[in-house]
């Protein structure tokens, strides 16, 4: 059997990524604070399992007993792969340093870095300890490379995934894992609503991501997704722990 374990997947990019799964007939263990009936629907009409584990990935003791719910479901003798994609993630705060609050830095961190962080880590426990591989998909952001005014706690912490993909490749290297970043450009999702949403005071370029909405450049989640899943078709040619961006897989 194999398994897609997938973070923030009740909308967006998340969900659109659980959808491809269900159709390619992988079980799915969709990760979020509220469910999606649709996934639900389809899995059942394709005859594949689908779990929905309630999970606030902010909240320590949530995170800690949804992992255990995740691995009970996931890691057992009939299990032949998993597929991890650590997509659930915040923009928030969108603000200037001096203005940044404690409690939304701090959510922010834990949902976009730690949450992440401490699923691959028991991810690879449990599958080292079977001798199971593991696809390991970490969603991240151009954000990651660049200095935008008003990002700088989420260009932080996806910098942070970029390297921690990076160095978890290096320890695991002969495991028989594969492991990537993603880094899926802009897409229409309810992220760029909260980004079109801010003041320019808080960010510069807040007129620049309007624009691209009214002008209908924003990619949909599930043409997205569907580069992903070509992409993990080719795993043999996938180098572990490299950040794949969607404009080098088919031009902006």
């Amino acid at each position: 059997m194999q398994y897609a374990v997938v973070t923030g997947a009740s909308r967006g990019l998340g969900e659109a990524i659980a959808r491809q799964y269900i159709l390619k007939n992988v079980n799915v263990v969709a990760v979020s604070r509220s469910g999606n009936e649709e996934l639900k629907a389809l899995a059942d009409e394709k005859g594949v399992d689908f779990h929905h584990v309630n999970c606030d990935l902010s909240d320590m003791d949530d995170l800690n007993r949804g992992l255990n719910q995740i691995v009970g479901l996931v890691f057992h003798k009939d299990t032949h792969y998993v597929y991890l994609v650590n997509n659930a993630g915040v923009i928030d705060p969108i603000e200037t340093v001096g203005q940044l609050e404690a409690d939304a830095v701090q959510k922010h961190m834990q949902v976009n870095v730690t949450a992440p962080i401490l699923i691959v880590n028991r991810f690879v426990k449990e599958a080292n300890e079977r001798d199971l591989p593991l696809g390991i998909i970490n969603i991240t952001s151009g954000a990651a490379e660049k200095t935008i005014h008003g990002w700088s706690t989420y260009s932080s912490s996806k910098a942070a995934i970029n390297r921690f993909t990076q160095t978890l490749a290096l320890e695991q290297e002969g495991k028989g894992h594969t492991i990537l970043a993603y880094s899926p450009g802009v897409i229409d999702t309810d992220m760029q609503g909260e980004i079109r949403s801010s003041s320019e005071d808080a960010f510069a370029d807040v007129e620049k991501f309007r624009k691209l909405k009214e002008e209908g450049e924003l990619r949909s989640p599930d043409e997205v997704a569907s580069v992903l899943m070509t992409l993990l078709e080719k795993q043999d040619k996938i180098e572990n722990g490299q950040v794949y961006k969607l404009y080098d897989l088919v031009g902006k």
